[in-house]
């Protein structure tokens, strides 16, 4: 398959899809689309934790849909995993046995990042307005509510209600009665409680839906000829009398000819949609065929073309926590020529390592705003557990572990928390960015001399022109004192330095250079 095809996976609480597209002149041209309804929710208890049978069939689905991808490179390939995998409890397990089966990465996104993306999707797939547009997004676990102008998100929202949750809360034996219908109308107005006022005052000229049970909903009211196109709240209260006559998801599934795993998340969805559009007074919205996956498509067409969001986020972070630029442009350039000597050497190939080195040491004073003191630790938390568009899970873990040990204590298990393929190559991006860190302590705009950096596994000499180290006392001390907690993660440092084709070397800690 050419490398002109990408695709993207989107691991719904109840729905996998898959999309296979072709770039053609810059545009993108859907070729292929899949669908099952794993119903993943439905398999999370009461402790989170999701069952054995509900992974064996995500994992069969996915085991389909690999054979689709298996001549598409992962840097053309997105697959990101939403609600459910954000609440599971074991959720690291069944990602990892995913990737295996799969032969690619998993992504866990926050409910920020999913709202960005569903966004994106939509604004591609429906003809653009002149005002803000709201969006509508009711997935298994949670309904993303966004308000965008064009192709740019302006304000997200994730609520943690969806068709599997509310539906498995008030409707799990499939009966519908008036009381439950009451009881799942309650739970959504107090979810929407908090967020009513404010999208009330934002406003917006149209509304859009997206996801598989606005569809849904779509087709019934069709099919019964209480709406020609799009879903009118009008038809939705004729829909909520008719849910009531028809008392249980079996039978409407007969009515309305709905597939039975749709059947029996039906009504849920239904609540969701009703009680949004009677709360924000949503008279009609209109339905998109596009949603997350087509978003995921956009954002990796931007990455491809180096219009990576991530970029605008860094930038957008140095901003807001008046950052020196400069001194974080001093770092990122040294530890960018470190890794351009020894990514051969260390196994550190490809643009995405180069990227995720460039912007740890860009964001590396991101705690000074909060304190000096200890300040790695306050960047750390603050890039840990912000909301970064275009940022999974994972990708937030590790920029907050290299930012977090960048400087002070690198003990061995230093990173023991990110995924298994990630700990060997963090490790030594690390030490990178610590000497980088290092070299510009002084934070002087002098530029700093021709440095030699080789490495044999976790040996490590850097080499000085004649001199330099003598004249410059001060980064010699620190470089020694470096020396000492690289030691603790099992690396070793030496200094050098280059003497008219003679060579002069001795470990950090010695006393002559």
């Amino acid at each position: 398959m050419s490398s002109d095809f990408v695709a993207a996976i989107d691991l719904g609480s109840n729905s996998f899809h898959m999309i296979v597209a072709r770039i053609e002149d810059g545009h993108v041209q859907l070729l292929d689309r899949l669908r099952e309804m794993v119903q993943l929710a439905a398999g999370l208890d009461d402790h989170n934790r999701l069952s054995t049978q509900a992974q064996q069939r995500a994992l069969n689905c996915l085991a389909r849909f690999g054979q689709r991808l298996r001549h598409i490179p992962p840097g053309r390939l997105r697959i990101v995993g939403t609600n459910t995998l954000r609440q599971a409890r074991n959720s690291a397990d069944f990602v990892a046995r995913a990737e295996q089966v799969l032969g690619h990465r998993v992504e866990v996104v926050s409910g920020q990042e999913e709202a960005r993306l569903i966004y994106l999707g939509v604004a591609h797939s429906v003809g653009q307005v002149p005002g803000p547009r709201l969006v509508i997004d009711i997935g298994g676990g949670s309904t993303e509510l966004i308000i965008g102008q064009d192709f740019e998100p302006l304000h997200l929202a994730s609520l943690r209600m969806g068709c599997v949750s509310l539906s498995r809360a008030c409707f799990a034996d499939g009966r519908v009665t008036a009381g439950r219908l009451r009881e799942a109308e309650l739970l959504v107005q107090l979810h929407l409680e908090p967020v009513r006022e404010e999208y009330l005052a934002r406003g917006w000229e149209v509304v859009t839906g997206a996801s598989g049970s606005i569809k849904a909903i779509q087709d019934v009211l069709v099919s019964e000829g209480w709406s020609r196109e799009g879903i009118t709240l009008a038809g939705m209260r004729r829909l909520r009398a008719a849910l009531l006559e028809t008392r249980d998801t079996a039978a409407l599934a007969d009515r309305w000819q709905l597939e039975p795993t749709r059947a029996r998340v039906f009504v849920g969805g239904f609540v969701v949609l009703h009680g949004l559009c009677e709360t924000l007074g949503i008279e009609w919205l209109e339905v998109s065929e596009g949603a997350l996956r087509e978003g995921l498509i956009y954002d990796l067409l931007g990455r491809i073309r180096h219009e990576d969001v991530r970029d605008r986020t860094i930038s957008d972070v140095i901003r807001r926590f008046s950052l020196d630029e400069a001194q974080a442009a001093r770092v990122s350039g040294t530890a960018l020529e470190l890794l351009r000597q020894v990514r051969a050497k260390w196994a550190l190939p490809g643009k995405e390592v180069r990227n995720v080195l460039e912007r740890a040491a860009r964001l590396h004073e991101a705690g000074l705003l909060l304190s000096h003191d200890q300040y790695h630790k306050h960047g750390a938390y603050v890039l840990e557990h912000s909301d970064l568009p275009g940022y999974s899970r994972d990708d937030q873990l590790l920029l907050a572990a290299l930012v977090r040990r960048h400087r002070r204590s690198f003990p061995a298990d230093a990173f023991a928390a990110l995924p298994g393929d990630w700990v060997r190559p963090a490790c030594r991006l690390c030490v990178l960015l610590r000497l980088a860190v290092v070299l510009h302590r002084g934070r002087s705009s002098e530029p700093l001399p021709p440095i030699a950096l080789s490495v044999n596994r976790q040996r490590i000499r850097l080499a000085f022109p004649r001199g330099w180290l003598v004249r410059h006392p001060l980064t010699r001390a620190d470089l020694q004192l470096e020396a000492a907690l690289l030691a603790k993660a099992g690396f070793h440092l030496r200094l050098a330095e280059e003497r008219s084709g003679n060579r002069s070397e001795s470990t950090a800690g010695d006393s002559s250079a």
